[in-house]
């Protein structure tokens, strides 16, 4: 298996829907409008790094960070069939290498097991959240 990773912000958003479809991430009657402009987040992130077979998507994963002192790790996904392959350790290695100085965070809840794994701690900090209106649809 060749996986080819690529550093692209701008994902085909119709791929990257089908990728977050796959990992129970999005609803499978999301209007057009969010369909059209799913790739927005990524878009706007400081890094982005992709994972592709065959000119497939099968992972991704987006970093918002101040190049410094904090990374944050947004959606790390991989297609179901590709999972347990090594595709998320190396999307997570590739972010981490993109700045090595940095404090990394990542707020999950069913991966927390995967992060584990590669070094990340729980941390007891509070996050707390006003909801964007796209979840409240």
């Amino acid at each position: 298996m060749n996986v080819e990773y690529r550093t692209r912000k701008d994902l085909p958003c119709d791929e990257l829907y089908q990728l977050f479809l796959a990992v129970n991430w999005a609803a499978e009657d999301a209007p057009r409008e969010i369909i059209d402009r799913f790739n927005i987040g990524f878009i706007n992130s400081t890094f982005v790094f992709s994972a592709w077979i065959e000119g497939k998507l099968v992972g991704c994963v987006r970093v918002l960070s101040d190049l410094h002192f904090r990374s944050v790790i947004y959606d790390l996904a991989v297609l179901p069939e590709y999972q347990k392959m090594g595709i998320g350790r190396e999307l997570v290695r590739r972010c981490r290498s993109a700045c090595e100085s940095s404090e990394w965070l990542v707020q999950t809840d069913k991966a927390k097991g995967f992060y584990e794994k590669i070094g990340f701690k729980e941390n007891k900090d509070y996050f707390l959240t006003i909801p964007c209106k796209w979840f409240t649809m």
